[in-house]
């Protein structure tokens, strides 16, 4: 229990603070659709953009963010020769890849389709470079249980993000879509300055011993992250290549608007990982480590639902989040969010290979999965537009998250509460069906009162089901007397 109860604890600092910093980049939403509209195709480009850079992180950390949890967790490993060898590997790694982005500058941008703007190419390109690079020391806070720093970094960099969009895009009324990236860039620099103390005051040396070893447990890990975060993105780069019509950047862009709706579900997927990673890794000999993996799964799954609800529940409210002329595409938001779950899910399934090391498993799931989002999208986005690309991810998602359970019990079984999720999903779809057909059949008035009703009724039988309110300190006294 005291295992959970650090998980929780974590939770709550990185959840609050993702949970904070997405809210807060979420104001940048409705600036951009107000000033960007649907119809400029300028939100479409920022969502292109920054679909690359997803896919560029992973390549340029190539899973040494999870193999320094790994290796600084093994008793025959110096940690902090670990940690000096990951920071100049992925540093070197970084560097090289923007020389060859400048290099290569004209072809790539006319590639991309902005061959009269090489500069958004280039300067996200330094920017996913430095992001990359800062993912170790964050890393290492994590590692060190130093999450208050880690949350205001990350709550700081946010905050000086917004003040300068806003200073742009509000104050001077700008409409260069270009100055978002900038904004990105000098934040990421100002990041890296703030990171000064994790990047000194010990002995920078690559160990090339030590090296291999970690290439040798990261190399699926990069499999799994590529085909992983093309799940993510896939849809979001592919789309102004699969999708010929003439209005192919307004429809990216309402998509991506809304997909930013359903993305509660990503900040508690992040939040959850951040906190659980390094416990996982810790605790890889405790003797009661099936069972707290399988009451995380179900804890996260209660969670992740009642996320759900209460996001579909007030649509008609969040909608305000972005400019009406993108809430065409708000049908999105359910199957988004719902490929989220089963993204959350696959991701705590994936601890049993990852701590037996065989990681390869997690480059086959995710490549299966990915394989099936490319086909649903090639197949069908020329015909369904985003709403093809919306299902593209449900389906990968699905794939790979039944494969990985099923291939894990047969490796690594876990006792997982089936009977107890289920009964939560199929409650979670009953409670989902019954608000959707009260939207569509009476006032919007009714149908944020019933949605009120029926995720109350949700929560209460959570609480009464398995978080029972005699059990918690000091107001738990007053229900056990009751």
């Amino acid at each position: 229990m005291s295992k959970l109860s650090s998980l929780a604890k974590d939770t709550a600092i990185y959840g609050l603070s993702s949970i904070i910093g997405r809210f807060l980049n979420y104001l940048l939403v409705p600036l951009y659709t107000a000033k960007l509209s649907a119809a400029s195709g300028g939100y479409g480009v920022i969502t292109n953009m920054y679909a690359y850079t997803a896919l560029v992180m992973v390549l340029l950390t190539f899973g040494m963010e999870t193999t320094y949890f790994r290796f600084t967790n093994k008793t025959h490993e110096d940690s902090m020769r670990v940690y000096s060898t990951t920071l100049i590997s992925v540093g070197m790694v970084s560097l090289a890849f923007v020389a060859l982005i400048f290099l290569f500058i004209s072809p790539l941008s006319e590639l991309m389709g902005y061959a009269d703007h090489p500069q958004y190419v280039w300067v996200m390109a330094v920017t996913v470079a430095i992001d990359a690079f800062l993912c170790i020391p964050f890393a290492y806070l994590r590692q060190q249980k130093k999450a208050i720093k880690f949350a205001s970094l990350k709550l700081f960099n946010i905050f000086v993000s917004i003040f300068l969009n806003i200073i742009y895009f509000a104050w001077m009324d700008g409409k260069d879509v270009g100055y978002a990236f900038y904004i990105n860039l000098f934040c990421s620099a100002m990041l890296l300055v703030c990171m000064f103390k994790e990047l000194t005051g010990f002995r920078w040396v690559l160990d090339r011993g030590v090296l291999s070893r970690m290439l040798n447990y990261s190399w699926p890990i990069l499999i799994l992250g590529i085909a992983g975060i093309l799940n993510q993105t896939a849809d979001k780069m592919l789309f102004p290549y699969i999708y010929k019509n003439a209005d192919m950047q307004m429809q990216l862009g309402i998509y991506g608007a809304c997909v930013k709706i359903a993305m509660i579900m990503a900040m508690i997927t992040q939040a959850f990982r951040y906190a659980y990673e390094p416990i996982v890794f810790a605790s890889v000999k405790d003797k009661d480590q099936h069972e707290m993996y399988a009451k995380a799964m179900k804890y996260f799954i209660i969670f992740t639902l009642l996320a759900f609800l209460l996001v579909m529940a007030y649509i008609d409210i969040l909608k305000f989040v972005i400019g009406s002329d993108y809430w065409e595409g708000l049908r999105v938001v359910p199957i988004v969010m719902a490929a989220e779950i089963m993204m959350g899910i696959y991701f705590n399934l994936s601890f049993w290979y990852k701590v037996i090391d065989k990681t390869i498993w997690g480059a086959i799931f995710s490549g299966i999965g990915c394989a099936v989002l490319l086909a649903v999208n090639i197949l069908f986005v020329p015909r369904y537009g985003y709403m093809a690309c919306a299902w593209g991810g449900f389906a990968g998602y699905g794939v790979a998250m039944i494969t990985s359970y099923f291939v894990g019990q047969k490796y690594y079984p876990i006792n997982y509460p089936l009977k107890d999720i289920s009964f939560y999903i199929l409650l979670a779809a009953i409670s989902y069906f019954a608000m959707d057909y009260v939207h569509d059949h009476f006032a919007i008035w009714l149908s944020l009162s019933v949605n009120t009703l029926v995720v109350l009724l949700f929560l209460a039988i959570i609480i009464r089901k398995d978080f029972p309110l005699g059990s918690l300190p000091v107001v738990g006294k007053y229900f056990r007397k009751k």
